[in-house]
């Protein structure tokens, strides 16, 4: 076999390196074709794969490298995760895979993984599984594709709860914000995922201090759908004021993570999970954001792969809600006061528009001007003669006499023996 120099190799792409030496050599006879194959020969096709080997495979891979790993994840594309595993093992991998997996790959933990998560209710998702939301993180693939290095495909994830992911992400909304909440925050976070979650949308989340809990304990309150995607392992409690939240999320749903078991929480991890949270969801609400947040790079990263992002406007005092201000303020969210505003947003079409705002009517709204003129000089409280409103009104005075019986009609105006005088009542259609 010919050895390339080193840096030629590192110059090759990894399919030109790789399928030659995976790819089996062609049989010394030819296949005849289908048409020449006997009626009874079964037709040729690949065998099912041992979901086991690669389950525990992906396992090693997750701990192999740090999330989201773009060169592992397109070679675990290219040869499978099985043959990937066992050529890092190997050290033949290519260089840039091996680079990704250097301080790591000598470590098999996967067996162990599998039994500690186990222990918690957790299990592995793999893509293979029937379950895994293929079409949600299409959106990665497809971001990973124009270059966007951290849109890596999840190898897969570690999953604790009742729920079916690619049922719960098939209708699916995430609401997220700052964690130092106002209690205009809190509150509607909580109405957001209330409702969402009773109109049979999931909340998705990352279970943080603040809008991310709210929103969770909405959906959770409504007995409703959701999701909490951390940065950790799925058998850590973070933050430890949320352990009893987590329990709750996973009665109620999933709590999801690339990260196995052990894993502690690290501000860079909180970062790559965003990616997870916006892909899961058709799109993404910020309810409360600071200049610089992670919200705000979530929405980012929502934007970046399609997905619709909204912004709660708040008070324009309030600093926890500038970054939404700034969203809307450049066309990069749109505005969503309420449910109904989402759901229009991110809904089915022609079923989830929202309700057009109805306008307060009051009962001058039915006067032309001239009655509005005339009912507008009349005095609550001291009666007028028609000479007087017409004066006051700048109405002739004709068209006054003729205008006071009709706002009388109306219960606008009455007349008593001083006079006519204005109604302060709510008035009728004549």
């Amino acid at each position: 076999m010919n050895v390339l120099p080193t840096e030629e190799v590192a110059r090759r792409p990894i399919t030109d390196i790789y399928t030659p030496l995976l790819t089996p050599e062609p049989p010394t006879e030819k296949e005849p074709p289908a048409s020449a194959r006997p009626a009874s020969a079964p037709p040729t096709s690949r065998p099912a794969p041992d979901l086991d080997a690669v389950r525990l495979a992906r396992a090693y891979l997750l701990r192999a490298a740090e999330p989201p790993a773009p060169a592992l994840v397109a070679f675990i594309a290219q040869v499978g995760a099985v043959t990937a595993a066992q050529l890092i093992r190997d050290g033949t991998a290519p260089p840039a895979v091996l680079e990704a997996t250097n301080a790591r790959r000598g470590i098999d933990l996967a067996e162990q993984d599998l039994a500690t998560a186990a222990k918690v209710g957790a299990r592995l998702l793999i893509p293979e599984d029937e379950e895994w939301p293929t079409w949600p993180f299409t959106a990665l693939d497809l971001a990973n594709a124009r270059g966007v290095r951290w849109a890596g495909h999840p190898i897969a994830l570690w999953a604790r709860g009742t729920g079916r992911l690619s049922d719960l992400t098939e209708r699916s909304v995430a609401i997220i914000g700052a964690r130092a909440a106002t209690s205009y925050g809190d509150h509607t976070a909580a109405e957001l995922g209330y409702d969402l979650a009773s109109a049979g949308v999931t909340v998705v989340s990352g279970a943080a201090y603040g809008i991310d809990g709210a929103a969770h304990r909405g959906a959770i309150s409504a007995d409703g759908a959701t999701i909490a995607v951390l940065g950790c392992g799925v058998d850590q409690s973070y933050p430890l004021g949320h352990s009893g939240l987590l329990n709750q999320v996973a009665e109620h749903g999933l709590v999801l993570s690339e990260y196995p078991p052990g894993t502690p929480p690290a501000r860079h991890r909180f970062l790559i999970r965003n990616r997870l949270i916006a892909a899961s969801s058709a799109g993404t609400v910020v309810v409360e954001a600071g200049r610089r947040s992670g919200s705000r790079n979530t929405a980012a990263t929502a934007q970046a792969l399609g997905r619709m992002v909204m912004a709660v406007p708040g008070p324009v005092t309030s600093a926890m809600s500038v970054g939404c201000h700034e969203m809307l303020r450049t066309g990069d969210a749109y505005l969503v006061t309420g449910s109904a505003d989402v759901l229009e947003a991110i809904g089915r079409i022609g079923t989830d528009l929202a309700e057009p705002a109805r306008e307060e009517r009051r009962p001058t709204d039915q006067l032309d001007e001239q009655q509005l003129q005339v009912h507008d000089a009349l005095d609550l409280r001291t009666g007028q003669s028609p000479e007087q409103v017409a004066f006051g009104s700048g109405v002739p005075l004709d068209r006054v006499r003729a205008v006071l019986p009709l706002l009388e009609l109306c219960g606008l105006a009455e007349r008593d023996d001083t006079g006519w005088r204005r109604l302060s009542g709510t008035g009728r259609r004549p």
